[in-house]
């Protein structure tokens, strides 16, 4: 929004400096991006009439003009091409300095003498234009100040306002604004009621109420589009960053600038019927004021006579509905479109127009018939005419109603740390006419049509911080027990995870939360994925439900790109479950793929296997000091080789999965290698178990080493768990440190070889208690396993 200071001072004019004036806007939460001056710096320039012109004698584009400066006739030499007799111009007199330090002076051009300057208004700083002599109006005052007449001690303020603040996009929002901050009275425009004066109407259909729920409509007849826009609007348009056009467009951009109401006119001649507010048709074409030639599609809402498509609805009008010098009858209307319906519809067709930045933030729902009215009167006094009487289609079940809101005291208080005096509330909220009733510390206010940001009471505690200024609100530090929290021992930080891994040759990847639908139903068939709503692309659109699909993806690009060992994992979130009950699981994750080590002279080509990735399991499992506590047990996972996958389980809790990639799923992605995958929950991972003390004994250990042959089917789990169970209080270590089968070996069976080691506290196990706990064990995996002893 850029106004002009002049402008905005002529409603409400506050005994305060230009720059007291834009610290205040910008610390109300009006930020002023921008403060331009309206015209460079210049002296000695006053309104000008040429008199005569003749040809310069000896340059064919320069002409000897005779100029009154009102009190005396000077000779100048101009080569401007619309200079002629009776033009009033910007005339700089002998002795004038014009911007960039130029002083006129006497001058010789081609041998002819010249007293002063004509000039452009480039030159003067005013505007880009320099096609030419700047034309003043025709009852410009010869001999007068130019910057007197013009007022061009003004500035151009550019206001960066949030999308929030739509009641600031016009002279009469800002005037409230400035009116409240410093208690300064406003005076607006009086808008009287045009009567009409003949009976022609164009009737008016709303066939969308909840998108357009008022419409307002009026006939003007016998407008003269030759007469020009008077001169202070045209300098109040131009401060304000808009172009003048002509008298009729001009005055609804002045209409809308001022009081913050789009407006359009029709040309009367060009409607068929009457006025139409739907839903544009399938296929329906409308070619635009810009001259854009754009397809509607069916949820843009237009404005339509009986026949075709006059405008898109709060962004732009028609070609050929558009006023033109032919045009002399119009419509002129004016409308409340409810935000939600126009939201985004310029942008749709690469457009932003200034009414459509306005109705997506909010016009007000009851100044439609205020700016017809305005409008109607500028018009009639500028280009003539009669106007008609207003046709209003409304569905007041449809326009915003009004609110009001409790605001209490204490809670101004909590939120503030101020007790702000009632009459000092009272007086900031009427200030921006709110109205407010009741006291004793709790107010009913009744927030205005224009106010479309405020209907919960902490928006009115927001008001009364920014105009009663933030920098005025007391400094307090919080008043809240700090102490500090236990830190957990048992809990591991996922930093030291982090860290094994990067000390086992891992790289850290951070890969998408979303993956392509396709590659979901790879990875988990016949699971449903979550759908995001608006994915970033068509590949990304799922939610994941495991971190594997991402990694391998990165496995993939790795090895396109020669990377022949990789080992990657990763920490994040895996989502499941549909929306309302989703589950979101913290998980570590990770892949290996190619040679075991790194290349080296000294070191094996041999690749990985499943047992490469389980020991690095195992060794990020014993981080947290509770590696004993989880379990391997063989598994089945879609994903996942069948035979080359175990499950992971803590105190029967399923933790994750680890295994060789699924060899058809490895083929469908192109992967001509084995890559072995594992994921565990993080919640488990992390919580390990505090170290406690104990006294190392003196005494002797002693150790057995056993050999039992069982079926190939039994896992070495299940053995070393039965021996736990049976090796007594103090069996302080157990390892399986063979496993053979083979010649020797009936086919169904293998060997698995143990050694065990007993310690005593405080004396020197015998072998008689030694040889009891042996057999014990011999006796137990027997009976359970069918288990004998490898002689």
């Amino acid at each position: 929004m850029k106004f002009s200071e002049q402008w905005l001072r002529s409603w409400v004019n506050p005994s305060v400096s230009h720059d007291d004036l834009v610290a205040r806007l910008s610390m109300v939460g009006l930020e002023v991006d921008d403060v331009i001056p309206v015209a460079g710096a210049f002296s000695g320039v006053v309104v000008g009439e040429v008199l005569s012109t003749e040809q310069h004698p000896d340059a064919d584009k320069l002409r000897v003009c005779q100029v009154s400066d009102g009190s005396a006739v000077s000779q100048v030499v101009c080569g401007a091409p619309n200079v002629r007799p009776g033009l009033k111009i910007p005339f700089a007199m002998i002795g004038a300095e014009l911007p960039g330090d130029f002083k006129i002076k006497k001058a010789k051009l081609r041998g002819v003498e010249s007293n002063g300057m004509l000039c452009s208004a480039s030159e003067l700083k005013i505007s880009e234009d320099n096609d030419g002599l700047m034309e003043l109006s025709a009852d410009a005052p010869v001999g007068e100040d130019l910057r007197a007449y013009l007022n061009l001690d003004d500035a151009s303020i550019e206001l960066g306002l949030t999308p929030n603040r739509g009641d600031c996009l016009s002279i009469a929002g800002l005037a409230r604004e400035v009116g409240a901050i410093y208690g300064a009275t406003v005076t607006p425009v009086e808008v009287a009621a045009v009567p009409a004066s003949h009976d022609q109407v164009v009737s008016v259909e709303v066939a969308e109420p909840k998108a357009c729920p008022r419409y307002l409509g009026r006939v003007l007849r016998n407008v003269d589009l030759s007469k020009p826009t008077p001169l202070w609007m045209v300098e109040r348009l131009r401060r304000s960053d808009v172009r003048s056009i002509d008298a009729v467009v001009d005055v609804t951009n002045y209409v809308m600038l001022e009081l913050g109401q789009p407006m359009h006119a029709f040309d009367l001649a060009e409607i068929n019927g009457g006025i139409r507010v739907r839903m544009a048709e399938a296929g329906e074409r409308l070619v635009l004021l810009d001259g854009q030639d754009v397809e509607l599609r069916p949820d843009t809402l237009v404005i339509a006579d009986h026949q075709r498509a006059l405008a898109i609805a709060g962004v732009m009008g028609g070609e050929h509905s558009g006023v033109s010098e032919s045009t002399r009858d119009l419509f002129l209307e004016s409308a409340f479109f409810e935000p939600i319906s126009v939201a985004g519809k310029a942008r749709s067709y690469g457009l932003h127009t200034d009414a459509s930045h306005r109705y997506e933030r909010g016009v007000d729902w009851q100044l439609a018939r205020t700016a017809m009215e305005r409008a109607t009167a500028l018009l009639l006094d500028i280009v003539g005419g009669s106007a008609g009487p207003v046709v209003e289609a409304a569905s007041e079940t449809d326009l915003p109603q009004s609110t009001t809101v409790v605001l209490r005291a204490e809670r101004i208080e909590q939120m503030l740390g101020l007790a702000m005096p009632a009459e000092e509330v009272e007086r900031l909220l009427n200030g921006l006419e709110l109205a407010v009733t009741g006291g004793d510390g709790k107010w009913s206010v009744s927030v205005p049509s224009h106010r479309f940001d405020i209907s919960l009471e902490v928006d009115l505690i927001e008001e009364l911080a920014r105009l009663y200024g933030y920098n005025r609100l007391p400094v307090r530090y919080p008043q809240a027990r700090l102490a500090p929290k236990g830190k957990p021992e048992a809990k591991v930080a996922l930093s030291k995870l982090r860290r094994q891994l990067v000390a086992r040759g891992y790289q850290e990847a951070i890969t998408f939360s979303f993956i392509d639908p396709k590659l979901f139903e790879l990875f988990h068939p016949g699971v449903e994925p979550l759908l995001l709503a608006n994915p970033i692309s068509a590949d990304l659109a799922a939610m994941r439900v495991s971190l594997w699909p991402g990694l391998v993806k990165a496995v993939q690009y790795n090895l396109n790109r020669q990377q022949d060992r990789v080992r990657l994992f990763e920490t994040g979130q895996r989502f499941i479950g549909a929306l309302d009950g989703l589950q979101q699981q913290p998980v570590l994750s990770g892949v290996i793929c190619g040679s075991r080590q790194p290349e080296a002279w000294a070191n094996s080509r041999e690749p990985v296997d499943f047992f490469d990735l389980k020991a690095d399991v195992e060794a990020l499992l014993a981080v947290a000091g509770a590696g004993d506590a989880f379990s391997f047990l063989p598994a089945e996972h879609a994903a996942l080789h069948p035979g080359q996958t175990a499950r992971v389980e803590r105190d029967g809790r399923l933790v994750g999965f680890l295994g060789a990639l699924h060899p058809e799923l490895g083929k469908a992605l192109g992967l001509d290698k084995p890559v072995f995958l594992f994921e565990l929950l993080l919640s488990e991972v992390v919580q390990g178990r505090l170290p406690a003390f104990g006294e190392l004994s003196r005494f002797p250990e002693v150790r057995r080493d056993l050999a039992f042959i069982v079926d190939r089917d039994l896992t070495s789990q299940e053995v070393l768990s039965a021996i736990r169970e049976r090796g007594g209080e103090f069996l302080t270590d157990l390892r399986l440190f063979d496993v053979y089968d083979g010649k020797g070996i009936d086919p169904h069976r293998k060997s698995l070889a143990v050694g065990l080691t007993w310690q005593h506290p405080s004396r020197t196990l015998n072998d008689d208690e030694v040889n009891a706990i042996t057999q014990s064990i011999l006796t137990s995996l027997e009976e359970r396993f069918n288990a004998t002893l490898r002689k």
